[in-house]
């Protein structure tokens, strides 16, 4: 099973995808073609976010298919040589990958060898809920789980930042909650510009900060290293 796990598509004052594109590219090999899953989109159509996609991936040779515009989406992921997943909102799309039956048929394609790339909500789709997502809910998904492709779970773009008069929750507080709740699960705040690979049962990080790890009952740590761990 081999996973790129990216934080964010963007970073600021980049364009799109721009600094993870070396990485996805050397990630897929030889594979020119992947299938990508748009649904986390919300206020933009999914046309447009696969024409966003394309634009980038076709930079280095990739070219890049709809599951939207699939006949059977199903039978698409069984036959996709990898399978991209995009940010946006995470509850949309979850709820659109629950009714299409997506949940289970990206699970097995990636468990049978097919490289899975996310970015944002396509990090949070590979852990066993989508419960660390920083999005609101705007729409009501079957339940929370997601695919289990890793037994940890994301937050991406991990901030430590508390702006000046904000009087609410950090993020870290908000994970210390989650692991209260959750007390068997690891939680990897995943800094932007930083990446997680899955590959042959290791997992490492690229980018140049180191991932926060919360557990319940343990110290909280920063690193950037010895990661395998978390595969459990």
């Amino acid at each position: 099973m081999r996973l790129l796990l990216i934080s964010n598509s963007t970073n600021a004052g980049e364009a799109y995808l721009q600094y993870p594109l070396g990485n996805i590219d050397a990630f897929l090999g030889g594979i020119r073609e992947v299938l990508f899953v748009p649904y986390a989109a919300v206020t933009f159509s999914y046309d447009e976010y696969l024409q966003k996609v394309q634009e980038r991936l076709g930079e280095v040779g990739i070219t890049v298919r709809s599951v939207h515009n699939c006949d059977d989406p199903v039978a698409a992921v069984a036959a996709a040589p990898a399978i991209a997943v995009g940010g946006g909102n995470t509850f949309a799309l979850v709820k659109k990958m629950q009714e299409q039956g997506l949940i289970e048929a990206i699970r097995d394609r990636v468990r049978a060898g097919a490289p899975y790339i996310g970015w944002s909500a396509g990090s949070n789709v590979t852990c066993p809920t989508l419960c660390t997502t920083n999005d609101m809910p705007i729409v009501e998904p079957q339940s929370f789980a997601t695919m289990g492709l890793v037994p940890f779970q994301i937050n991406p773009h991990y901030l430590d930042a508390n702006p000046e008069g904000h009087a609410g929750e950090t993020r870290e507080q908000r994970i210390q909650e989650f692991i209260a709740a959750n007390p068997d699960r690891y939680v990897v705040g995943l800094r932007e510009g930083c990446m997680l690979v899955v590959d042959e049962g290791e997992l490492t990080l690229i980018g140049p900060k180191p991932v926060r790890v919360f557990k319940c009952g343990e110290q909280t740590r920063e690193l950037s290293e010895n990661l395998s761990f978390l595969l459990g």
